[in-house]
C-alpha cells in the first residue's frame, strides 16, 4: 500500500494530544504515589509500592496490549486503555477516601496498564508514514510528552486539597475524567492498514536471537538507565517532604523532570547520527552519574531540581541510545518479539528499582539513594566499552 503522510499527519496530531492527556496519567502516580503509600502503606518501607505496582502493571501488560492492538485495530485498543485509565483513577480516589492500600495499589497496576498503550502511541503515529516524514511524526507525539509534563502536575496542584481531609482523592478523579477526554479525542484517530514489508522471512526463536551479545547488552543498559530513573524519580517526593519542602514544591520538581525526559527527544537522534550512538549514551550516562553527584551536594529545592532534571536528560540520551542498538538486525517479523522481551525486560529489572528506592530511603536515607547510582551506572558503561571492543574486533577481523 503506498504511503499517505496526510493521514500520517492527521493521526500524528490526534496522538501529540492524547499523549498530553495521558500525562495526567504517569505524572499523577509518580508525584503522588509515594506519598499516598507512605499514608497509607504499613510502613514508610512500602511507601514507593504503588509506584512498583504501576510499573509492574506496564510490563504485564505491554503483550497483551501488543495482542489487542493488532486484533481490534489501533484507536480501539487505544481507547480501551484511556478507558482502564479512566476506571483507575475512580479506583484510586476511592482507595484514598477508603483508606485502603491494597486497592490503592491495584488501581496504580491498572494504571501501568493504560501506559502499556500510551507507550505505543509513538508506532501509531508512523502508520504510513513515509520514511521521511516518520521522525517528524514521533517528534509530534514527543511534543505532546512535553505537555504532558504540566497537565499532571498541575492537576495535582490544584486539585490536592479539595476534598479534604482525603488529600490527593480529587487529583485521581481529575486524572480519570482526564483519561475520558483522551478517550473523546482518539475518536479522530483513522485506523489505516500498514505499508507492505517486503521482508517476510520467519522469525527466529527468541532463544537464538538473544545469542546475540550486541542485543543483550544494548537490553542491560535500556534497563540500567529506565530502573536508574525511576529509582530516584519514586523517591524525591519522599525526600523533598522529609526535607521540609512542600508537596507542591515535589511536584514541580517531578515536572521539570519529565520536561527534561521529553524535550532532547527533539535532537537525540541528531546527535547520535553526528556524534555516534556510543558517545550519545555516555554521555547520558554522565548526567547520571551527575544527578546523583547534585543529590548529595544538599537538600535545597535548586538541588532536587537540578538533580531531576540531570536524571530525564540523562535517561533520555543512554535509553534512546541503547534503544536503537536493540532495534538493530532483526527481521520484521521479530520486532514485535524483541520489542515485547526488551520492554519485560526493562519494567521487570524497574519494578524491582523501585520497590527498593523506598526501603532504601526509609533505612538508610537519602544521600545512600544517591550513592547507589555509581555502582550501576559504571556498569553501564562497562557494557557501551564492551559493544566498541566488540565493533573494533569485527572491523579488524
Amino acid at each position: 500500500m503506498p504511503f499517505d503522510d496526510a493521514l500520517a499527519k492527521r493521526n500524528a496530531v490526534v496522538l501529540s494530544g492524547a499523549q498530553a492527556l495521558a500525562g495526567a496519567n504517569a505524572s499523577v502516580v509518580f508525584a503522588t504515589g509515594a506519598l499516598v503509600g507512605a499514608a497509607l502503606g504499613p510502613s514508610a518501607a512500602w511507601a514507593t509500592a504503588p509506584t512498583t505496582t504501576f510499573v509492574l502493571g506496564t510490563a504485564l501488560a505491554t503483550m497483551p496490549a501488543a495482542w489487542l492492538l493488532r486484533r481490534a485495530g489501533r484507536r480501539a485498543a487505544y481507547q480501551y486503555g484511556a478507558a482502564i485509565g479512566l476506571i483507575a483513577g475512580l479506583l484510586a480516589a476511592y482507595a484514598i477516601q477508603q483508606g485502603s492500600f491494597l486497592i490503592f495499589m491495584i488501581a496504580t497496576a491498572l494504571c501501568g496498564c493504560y501506559q502499556a498503550f500510551v507507550v505505543n502511541y509513538r508506532f501509531g503515529a508512523t502508520d504510513n508514514a513515509s520514511p521521511a516524514f516518520r521522525p517528524r511524526a514521533i517528534a509530534w507525539v514527543l511534543a505532546g510528552g512535553i505537555a504532558a509534563a504540566f497537565v499532571g502536575p498541575q492537576l495535582v496542584i490544584h486539585t490536592k486539597d479539595m476534598m479534604p481531609p482525603f488529600t490527593f482523592m480529587a487529583s485521581y478523579i481529575g486524572q480519570a475524567a482526564v483519561a475520558g477526554l483522551s478517550i473523546a479525542a482518539l475518536m479522530f484517530f483513522r485506523n489505516a492498514p500498514a505499508p507492505e514489508i517486503a521482508s517476510q522471512e520467519p522469525a527466529r526463536p527468541l532463544r537464538d536471537i538473544l545469542k546475540s551479545r550486541r542485543l543483550k547488552l544494548a537490553i542491560g543498559i535500556s534497563a540500567i538507565a529506565q530502573a536508574l530513573m525511576n529509582f530516584i524519580m519514586t523517591a524525591t517526593p519522599l525526600a523533598m517532604i522529609g526535607c521540609f519542602h512542600t508537596t507542591t514544591d515535589a511536584t514541580l520538581a517531578i515536572q521539570w523532570h519529565i520536561v527534561g525526559m521529553f524535550l532532547p527527544g527533539f535532537f537525540t537522534g541528531h546527535l547520535i547520527a553526528r556524534f555516534g550512538v556510543y558517545r550519545v549514551i555516555a554521555l547520558g550516562l554522565v548526567l547520571l552519574g551527575l544527578c546523583g553527584v547534585i543529590g548529595l551536594s544538599g537538600i535545597t529545592i535548586a538541588h532536587f531540581n537540578a538533580a531531576l532534571i540531570a536524571l530525564g536528560v540523562g535517561w533520555n540520551f543512554a535509553f534512546v541510545g541503547a534503544s536503537s542498538l536493540v532495534a538493530e538486525g532483526q527481521k520484521p517479523s521479530e520486532r514485535n518479539l524483541v520489542q515485547g522481551f526488551t520492554d519485560l525486560v526493562i519494567f521487570s529489572v524497574t519494578a524491582l528499582a523501585s520497590l527498593s528506592s523506598g526501603k532504601l530511603l526509609a533505612g538508610f536515607g537519602w544521600a545512600s539513594l544517591n550513592m547507589a547510582l555509581f555502582p550501576f551506572v559504571l556498569a553501564a558503561f562497562g557494557f557501551v566499552w564492551l559493544l566498541i571492543r566488540d565493533d573494533r574486533r569485527r572491523v579488524s577481523a
